[in-house]
């Protein structure tokens, strides 16, 4: 058994989840952040379901300000979300400003103080085209301010930095994890939209990678 010495950032979406049951065997805690985007709740159910399987402890943080002084369309209900690929310059209005720094911070605090030494987060290429806090650039240097400002030297490991979402879901599929207790639409609804930038990206991973998408689409 290895040892138990990471934190790791739990969405509920796939690509978090999959990083989940990749590394079960070295994480002590899952955090999932409520920051007010449309599909937090949905998120944040399936998160805590996969924990239960894995017997992972699991703690939900807060972070009401950001809903209340950001702005994103993610914040701002199922209307403002965007349609299209996420290659598309209209996706730029779903950025929460800074949302992974000030999530890995929270996350390196709590390493400290649990006693471990590494935060896990599942970023991958497909992020990099707008989301500059996915870059490998940004991982490396918030890793390198998180080892410096801390007595254990605590460091952020992201595995799936120069992944596809394709390429995650093939190790999911290894895994043989159920993807239909993930969520990835932006708009936050009782089904999957099908038309915003993750559920694309959602579709052509699952499609790619030969699994059969257990998605339910409004569409």
């Amino acid at each position: 058994m290895k040892e138990k010495d990471s934190i790791i950032v739990l969405s509920g979406g796939m690509d978090s989840v999959t990083l989940l049951h990749d590394m079960k065997d070295r994480i002590a805690l899952a955090i999932t952040f409520d920051y007010g985007s449309n599909h937090n709740k949905r998120e944040a159910e399936y998160a805590a379901y996969h924990c239960q399987q894995l017997n992972i402890e699991h703690i939900i943080i807060p972070l009401s300000f950001i809903s209340q002084y950001f702005k994103s369309s993610l914040l701002e209900g199922a209307d403002a979300i965007p349609e299209g690929h996420y290659a598309s310059e209209n996706m730029k209005s779903t950025v929460v400003p800074f949302r992974n720094g000030i999530m890995l911070a929270i996350a390196c605090g709590l390493a400290e103080t649990r006693g471990l030494k590494y935060v896990l987060i599942a970023n991958h290429s497909g992020d990099h085209a707008i989301y500059p806090d996915c870059r490998a650039p940004f991982i490396q240097s918030m890793s390198d301010a998180m080892a410096n400002g801390t007595y254990e030297h605590i460091k952020i490991e992201a595995p799936y930095t120069s992944l596809t979402k394709t390429e995650i879901a093939l190790i999911g599929k290894k895994l043989n994890i159920d993807y239909s207790k993930t969520y990835s639409c932006y708009k936050g609804e009782e089904k999957h939209c099908g038309k915003c930038g993750t559920c694309i990206e959602r579709k052509e991973a699952l499609r790619d990678a030969g699994i059969d998408d257990p998605t339910e689409y409004e569409d």
